[in-house]
């Protein structure tokens, strides 16, 4: 089986966790390892494809590579599965959950794949926070839903959130957060020129916020462009 995508994991020796050199927080009495596999079994899930991980564990001086499969389990690469990795039953549902708003999305079902994501991204932000790096997936998966589905301000707003989200988390110039940010923009440029008026001061303010002024100067310039060609 092929895979969708591949990270790197850094464990230092007094257990701080580095996921593709973004850090992570680590709960007390959690394993960092446990964190990956948490993190990264909702975007296998999400395109039901493992993830391809390669952890290199200082406490231990070991490195080596496994599998995160969409069902949450992990494996060594062309191997036989591995025993499931302990889960309350609640968190086995979600990761069913997800898959199937995923399968829904891909099929163009929207409202299915939407209905589901929307319950997934409460149930998430009930049990772990708003800005924890699952509900931050999740909401991630239903700005995709939204931007595909055609709901750009939905999507725009969602990113615009995001980005601040992640920089807030991970600190600037992080990949998740760059992401967002550009996501935030395109999803904007999508909108009729009255839906876009109101969300473009978020929208820059959040360019400006979460990288130096000069990386975002021409999405900015773009924007108040557009902008102008509205107003005359």
């Amino acid at each position: 089986m092929s895979t969708s995508t591949h990270y790197q994991v850094h464990i230092s020796r007094d257990g701080q966790l580095h996921l593709d050199n973004e850090p992570h927080l680590v709960p007390d009495g959690v394993d960092p390892s446990q964190v990956v596999v948490q993190v990264l079994h909702i975007e296998a899930a999400g395109t039901g494809l493992p993830v391809l991980v390669q952890v290199q564990d200082e406490r231990t001086g070991s490195h080596f590579v496994l599998q995160v499969m969409p069902d949450g389990t992990t494996q060594a690469p062309s191997a036989a599965p591995a025993a499931p990795q302990p889960a309350a039953e609640p968190k086995a549902n979600l990761f069913d959950r997800l898959a199937a708003a995923q399968a829904a999305g891909r099929a163009r079902d929207f409202d299915t794949a939407i209905a589901a994501a929307d319950d997934i991204l409460r149930q998430l932000t009930a049990e772990q926070g708003d800005t924890a790096d699952g509900t931050l997936e999740a909401a991630q998966f239903r700005a995709d839903l939204a931007y595909l589905s055609g709901e750009y301000g939905f999507a725009t707003a969602s990113w615009t959130w995001l980005a601040l989200a992640w920089f807030d988390r991970l600190g600037p110039g992080m990949r998740r957060t760059q992401i967002a940010a550009q996501n935030a923009a395109q999803a904007w440029m999508q909108l009729p020129a009255h839906e876009a008026a109101p969300l473009s001061a978020d929208l820059v303010h959040m360019l400006l916020e979460v990288a130096a002024p000069e990386r975002t100067a021409t999405m900015r310039a773009q924007i108040a462009e557009r902008l102008a060609v509205a107003r005359n």
